[in-house]
């Protein structure tokens, strides 16, 4: 009445067949994310340096540029030139407190202790940052 398969499924051969792309681990991926949000902490940092240079954001700078090249196998992370431009100060540095933010998930997830720390003390000192001029505007 029927008439037998004769061929495999679909979903068998599929499943047999070696992949054309590389496939990363969680840790892996997590490596990348967390790469990503400090090069990202690091470029705005670069940004609030230019606009007011301090010993803080010059050790900020240095220490996520180390971390930036640790998770990605020593490759050394692009910086932003220190040139002064209009940009506002405490929008930099609320974009800076919400990128420490994002790093912190990431780093914490992957159980990156000097990453989380890192992060944690970026998000105190932009958030003191913010703090007298939030409140002279209230």
């Amino acid at each position: 009445m029927y008439e037998p398969i004769r061929t495999k499924s679909v979903h068998s051969t599929m499943a047999d067949a070696p992949s054309d792309f590389p496939h990363r681990s969680r840790e892996e991926e997590l490596d990348i994310q967390l790469a990503g949000h400090l090069a990202a902490l690091l470029a705005v940092t670069d940004e609030l340096r230019a606009l007011a240079p301090s010993a803080d954001l010059d050790t900020a700078a240095e220490r996520l540029a180390e971390e930036v090249a640790r998770l990605r196998g020593g490759g050394a992370p692009a910086r932003a030139s220190l040139t002064s431009d209009t940009s506002n100060r405490d929008d930099l540095h609320r974009r800076a407190h919400a990128v420490a933010g994002r790093a912190l998930l990431v780093a914490a997830s992957r159980a990156d202790t000097a990453a989380a720390i890192l992060a944690a003390e970026r998000m105190d000192s932009h958030a003191a940052a913010l703090e007298p001029r939030e409140l002279a505007t209230h």
